[in-house]
């Protein structure tokens, strides 16, 4: 028993794999990975600063650093992520025809 693919079904399965591979690029995509990894420490030492003693704000001088450096990873992460939301991954490879969002139906 030896089974024969036909070109449709063969061009179904590129197609089918181009997908997941593309869904696999956005997914790992490093913007993604930074402004998570950001955002969650960023949180993470924000509260940090919040709880900060007076004895640690004296050691720096009188800044609340980790109130300060957390803000900006936070706003860091956040940039990242927009970035990553108003320009998404690279177009599709050649010969895969784009979703075009734009249609008028």
């Amino acid at each position: 028993m030896s089974e024969h693919y036909s070109d449709r079904d063969v061009q179904r399965e590129v197609t089918d794999l181009e997908g997941k591979s593309a869904t696999a690029a956005r997914l790992f995509d490093i913007r993604r990975i930074i402004g998570g990894l950001f955002v969650v420490y960023g949180v993470i030492v924000t509260i940090a600063g919040f709880t900060a003693s007076d004895a640690d704000i004296d050691k720096a001088e009188g800044v609340n650093i980790n109130l300060w450096t957390g803000l900006g990873m936070l706003l860091l992460g956040l940039f990242f992520l927009v970035w990553l939301k108003l320009r998404p991954a690279a177009p599709a490879p050649p010969g895969v025809e784009p979703e075009d969002d734009e249609r008028v139906e």
